[in-house]
């Protein structure tokens, strides 16, 4: 029971005896209640996961020993102790190598960001000439990860299922509204390779970066300039 004198009572009896403004600042507060939530975001809800930062690093023809060995351990080296780094954690597969550095709640993830950038920089040049350069995933919310689809095929080879998903299904999620990111993982990538015979390099008595010179000469691009007709100059 509230008391006749008390602090209650008055408000009640103010919000009475005044009851059209009060009716009024309600009326006001509920229309800009629906303002703001019409033109409210997505991203104004927190995230409820710290910062992360996904190194993705791929590793053609290595397997995962050969990925955990001589690519995941030198860029985990290069990003321990990064200021404000909680939990550093990685996944080596076959010609993958995924290292995911989580921060500290209260740092900044664009920071975060540019420092993990910086030290990256540095395990460059000592990683094998074969590893392609280690890259930062995009910055995406907590919850980006929304399905997982697997791919399968009973007359289809492994290669032919991932050409599929490369060309195919991954243009056509990443042409679906709000899609920012799809990632593939697993099959046989198709590549052009060049097997090299020991014995064929004796004989001709040839090296190994004189193959290496020669695949990168006939696989190149280059400008090769413009050829005038009558009419018009063809490039």
């Amino acid at each position: 029971m509230v008391a006749r004198g008390g602090p209650q009572a008055a408000l009640i009896r103010f919000s009475i005896k005044f009851r059209g403004l009060i009716l009024t600042l309600a009326l006001v507060l509920l229309g800009y209640g629906i303002f703001t939530l019409g033109e409210a975001k997505y991203d104004v809800f927190p995230e409820f996961a710290p910062p992360q930062v996904s190194i993705q690093t791929e590793a053609p023809g290595l397997t995962p020993e050969q990925v955990e060995i001589l690519v995941t351990q030198p860029v985990e080296t290069s990003v321990n102790g990064t200021p404000g780094l909680w939990k550093l954690t990685s996944n080596s597969i076959q010609g993958l190598s995924v290292v995911t550095v989580t921060f500290d709640a209260a740092t900044d993830i664009y920071r975060d960001r540019q420092l993990v950038t910086e030290r990256l920089a540095d395990v460059v040049g000592h990683l094998p000439s074969a590893i392609d350069t280690p890259k930062i995933t995009p910055l995406t919310s907590a919850t980006s990860i929304v399905l997982v689809v697997g791919l399968t095929s009973k007359t289809r080879s492994l290669m032919e299922v991932r050409t599929a998903a490369d060309w195919l299904v991954r243009r056509r999620l990443l042409a679906v509204p709000g899609v920012a990111r799809v990632s593939i993982f697993g099959g046989e990538e198709k590549s052009f390779q060049i097997q090299i015979r020991p014995d064929d390099l004796i004989r001709f008595g040839l090296g190994l970066n004189e193959v290496v010179d020669a695949a990168r000469r006939a696989t190149g691009l280059r400008g090769t300039g413009f050829v005038d007709t009558p009419n018009q100059r063809i490039l």
